[in-house]
């Protein structure tokens, strides 16, 4: 990718690749564990090469796995033009070195987690429309069903947060380009992007999420995935 390359507007997608999968009890990195016989990568990928208008992507992968010609990569078809990079020691770090490897013309920036690899195109569409229509950030999220309770260190109610206002946020999380830099250079650290920027004083919408974008954590997690997969392939059949 070159500066000529890019045209004015791109969309630039940085995914997130890099995790260990520790908690998957899996023995290859969590994007590289299989889902129908492919990557979960490979199937977050799917749906990005499905984005209209010219879209650069960067994979961000676990140090040493940067080759695609890996076995551990087979399954997986890169965009044209994606580049892959490795990740750093925190997930702040490897969204900064995916950053950097994005072409200037890139205004949007998408940031996207391999491990939720069925969330649907619609919700990548919804994303980048309300950044584009002025939003400094925009995440998908869903209604929180729960009821949930804040403790204190023992264990002991403090608070019960009204509902209706209370949302479960998912990726990819978009945000205009300089905004997202300007977060990253703060040195500041948080579980996910809208949070640093949001740390920086930028506000961050909440678009409409999907269930099918459920993250891939844990073994019960994978097992929900394939049954989806499974049931989309029926009903696409």
């Amino acid at each position: 990718m070159t500066d000529a390359d890019a045209a004015p507007s791109s969309v630039g997608v940085v995914v997130v690749a890099a995790g260990s999968g520790s908690r998957l009890g899996a023995d290859v990195p969590k994007a590289f564990v299989h889902l129908g016989g492919r990557p979960l990568l490979a199937h977050a990928l799917d749906t990005i090469a499905r984005m209209p208008g010219r879209t650069e992507v960067v994979v961000v992968a676990p140090a040493g796995l940067t080759d695609p010609d890996d076995p551990l990569w087979s399954g997986v078809d890169l965009p044209a033009g994606a580049v892959v990079v490795p990740g750093g020691a925190e997930r702040t770090d490897s969204v900064a070195a995916g950053m950097a490897a994005l072409p200037p013309g890139c205004e949007i920036v998408l940031v996207h987690d391999a491990a939720r690899c069925l969330m649907p195109l619609a919700v990548f569409l919804r994303v980048v429309d309300a950044v584009r229509a002025g939003a400094a950030g925009a995440v998908p999220g869903l209604p929180v069903v729960d009821t949930i309770k804040t403790v204190d260190a023992a264990g002991v109610i403090t608070g019960t947060p009204e509902r209706s206002a209370l949302r479960a946020v998912q990726t990819p999380q978009g945000f205009r380009r300089e905004v997202l830099e300007r977060a990253h250079a703060s040195g500041l650290q948080a579980t996910d992007d809208a949070a640093l920027v949001e740390l920086c004083g930028d506000d961050v919408v909440v678009v409409d999420g999907d269930p099918l974008g459920a993250k891939v954590t844990t073994a019960d997690d994978l097992e929900r995935a394939q049954w989806l997969l499974r049931r989309a392939a029926t009903l696409g059949g």
